[in-house]
Formats: structure tokens, sequence, C-alpha cells
């Protein structure tokens, strides 16, 4: 074996950079959601299934109320002070994600408004800018469960779109668990779906079907990449 004639400096310092890309932690995520169970739940079985830490993943519904300001007013106090019963620390996140419905809430239009204002505006321990995420469902989080099933073309009220997920799911109950599991070999259909909604809408318009799950979805499922 030929003798490796690189400065030892040189040598050392890319070593250091070897093994430091190797620990580099993947990306911290402050998620909030609106809803106390359902949505927590589900989120919580894709966290344990890909064995996402709690130190990197914390997923917590809002104390304060289910209005989508609540929501992202929580998250941001979260944030800011931190929770000790939960074991929180201020600042320990890279990215913050606020999970709501559009559902009937007087708040909604004015909750994007303010999370699109706050992001990239508030500073992590890290001294790095903290983007705001919102995750929004046209009416209802069942909407991306049902995408799993069926395509989903026209409005739909919140009753609406959890009867014609029951045909599919008899046993779904808001607030029990399992869901991930009972959907998952349909996820990517369920992904291209919510894609084609998308392309037609955004959360703004707030009428039209429209669902950013899939891509909380897939950052979860590839965060330790």
């Amino acid at each position: 074996m030929g003798k490796d004639k690189q400065p030892k400096h040189r040598q050392a310092a890319r070593d250091l950079k070897r093994r430091a890309a190797v620990r580099q932690p993947y990306e911290r995520l402050l998620i909030v959601c609106e809803g106390a169970q359902t949505e927590p739940q589900y989120l919580r079985e894709i966290q344990q299934t890909f064995r996402l830490a709690t130190a990197h993943v914390q997923v917590l519904h809002s104390q304060i109320g289910t209005e989508p300001q609540q929501v992202l007013e929580y998250a941001l106090t979260v944030f800011k002070e931190g929770d000790r019963e939960r074991g929180v620390h201020a600042g320990e996140f890279d990215r913050i994600v606020v999970v709501f419905d559009r559902d009937e809430h007087k708040t909604y239009h004015a909750a994007l408004a303010q999370a699109a204002a706050q992001s990239g505006k508030i500073r992590n321990d890290n001294r790095a800018a903290v983007p705001v995420d919102v995750v929004a469902s046209v009416p209802c989080f069942e909407l991306w469960l049902l995408l799993h099933f069926e395509d989903v073309h026209a409005p739909l009220h919140r009753h609406e779109a959890l009867q014609r997920l029951k045909r599919h799911l008899p046993s779904y109950e808001k607030g029990s668990g399992g869901h991930w599991a009972a959907a998952l070999d349909r996820m990517e259909l369920a992904t291209q779906r919510a894609q084609r909604l998308a392309k037609a809408t955004t959360a703004h318009d707030g009428t039209q079907p429209y669902t950013a799950m899939h891509e909380l979805v897939s950052r979860l499922v590839h965060l330790k990449d």
C-alpha cells in the first residue's frame, strides 16, 4: 500500500470532516396539530416506524384552542419558551410545522398569512433561520386518508369526507389509531393524488379539496436520509 503523502494537518481535517458528516444529526422538527388525537397519533406512528427520536421530532397538539391562529400561536410559544413538562427546550428546532384543517375555522386565512410572515424570521439555538410550514387540509385531515382509496375532484364537507372514508375503513373513528399502517400500501397512490390537487389549487383557496399531508409524511419518511 502506498504511503499517504498528504500533509498531516490536511489529512486530519479531512478525517474530522468525514466523521462530522457521519454524525451530522437530521433536521429537528416541532410539529403542532390542531387535533389532540387523530393527527398526532398518525404522525407518531410514522415516527415510531422510522425510529425518529423525540429529540428530533416532537409532535404536540395545541393547548390553547383549535383555531388555526391558536395552533400557530402555541407552536411559536413552545419554540420560543420551551415546555419543561414535555422536555422541550427553547429554540431547539430547525423547522416549525403547524397542522390544521380548513373546516369552518374563522382564522384559517389569517393563520396562513401569519405563518408566512413569521417563516424565516426567528432563529434557533444554532442561530439559523427557522421556516414555519403550514400543513393544511381542505376540508379536513380525513381527505388525506380518503385519497389513499379514491380520487377527489369536487369540494366536499368534512362530514362527507368522513362518510366516504368509512366505506373503505369501516372501523375508522376520530381519535383512534392504526391509520398509518392501515393505508400504508396505498401511500404512493395517495401522494400522487394529493400532488395533482396541489397543482390545481392551493391552501389559500380554502374551498377546493387540498392537502399538504403528503409533504409532511414524505419529510418524516426521508428525514434520516
